[in-house]
């Protein structure tokens, strides 16, 4: 879980300018690293070098943004 409403359209924009990988930190701390998989997918990559893909994008709820990923990432 990261703290801030971050959408798809902010998340790849970020990735872009960090030279494609961006760096999230969650609310525990840890690390997460985000980075495009061809022009419009996102990947998310944990401390362990696990790999999740978003399947499903900008879910919104009243208390921020939820991504669906294809795999558990742990801390």
């Amino acid at each position: 879980m990261l703290a801030g409403k971050f959408d798809y359209e902010s998340i790849k924009k970020a990735i872009k300018s960090a030279g494609g990988t961006l760096s999230l930190s969650t609310v525990s701390g840890d690390k997460l690293m985000a980075m495009m998989n061809g022009d419009k997918n996102i990947v998310l990559k944990d401390a362990k070098g696990n790999v999740a893909n978003i399947s499903t994008y900008d879910v919104m709820q009243s208390n921020g943004v939820i991504h669906v990923i294809n795999q558990v990432l742990l801390p």
